[in-house]
């Protein structure tokens, strides 16, 4: 028997170098199986932003970078507590002693957005996200890009073939100035049907609580 089809889609839009986006993909994570108990189903489509879209090609010296963004050290150590606080219990390690780079994301967004016309776009995100919070790769570098999708299912040649174009360029840029032109100012955000329903890392069970009422409503207006 086939599958019943989605009750509707999910869009992400968030930025491959955001803490609160890792977090906020495990509490959605958790979110959909408490919908589709509901019987409610939807896919999950990731879009692109840019936290800092005057960031240089070859990204900067993430400590240094840092430092002059949010004033002391101290401040940056806080910061960082406070996220590997809030992952931790959602089974995230936040290894920010091993992150030495802070990149340009156009090219981790080009990747993402490829990953979804190829039909492994959570597992590349989810591959991204590892390997920057986790592991402290450098998800600006093609190389590194590469055998990150790779082993998420996107074939590195494909990939590294991609990036050597200007093939998704346009597409990721537009969507980025399109959010920001839209006032979102702050990720994730989660839109469904083109209305922003939510930003930030909100907890499971009101994310599953605002998908429900928001499909609710879509679906009393289409009728």
């Amino acid at each position: 028997m086939d599958a019943a089809p989605p009750s509707g889609r999910i869009d992400i839009i968030s930025d491959a170098i955001c803490p609160w986006c890792y977090i906020g993909k495990r509490q959605l994570e958790r979110a959909l199986p408490i919908l589709a108990a509901e019987g409610l189903t939807f896919t999950v489509v990731w879009h692109p932003f840019q936290l800092n879209p005057d960031m240089p090609p070859e990204g900067v010296d993430r400590a240094a970078y840092r430092m002059h963004k949010f004033g002391s050290e101290e401040r940056t150590r806080q910061i960082d507590a406070r996220i590997a606080e809030a992952g931790a219990p959602l089974g995230i390690e936040f290894r920010h002693d091993l992150m030495r780079r802070t990149p340009n994301t156009v090219a981790a967004h080009r990747v993402i957005w490829l990953a979804g016309r190829e039909g492994v776009q959570d597992a590349v995100v989810e591959a991204l996200f590892r390997a920057y919070f986790c592991q402290g790769h450098d998800i600006g570098d093609p190389a590194t890009l590469a055998q990150i999708a790779d082993a998420a299912g996107l074939p590195a040649a494909r990939v590294t073939a991609m990036l050597d174009s200007d093939e998704g360029r346009e597409t990721v840029l537009a969507e980025d100035l399109m959010a920001r032109r839209g006032g979102i100012d702050g990720v994730p955000s989660f839109i469904m049907a083109n209305h922003i329903l939510f930003s930030g890392a909100v907890p499971a069970d009101a994310m599953a609580e605002t998908f429900a009422r928001a499909h609710r409503i879509l679906a009393r207006q289409a009728a």
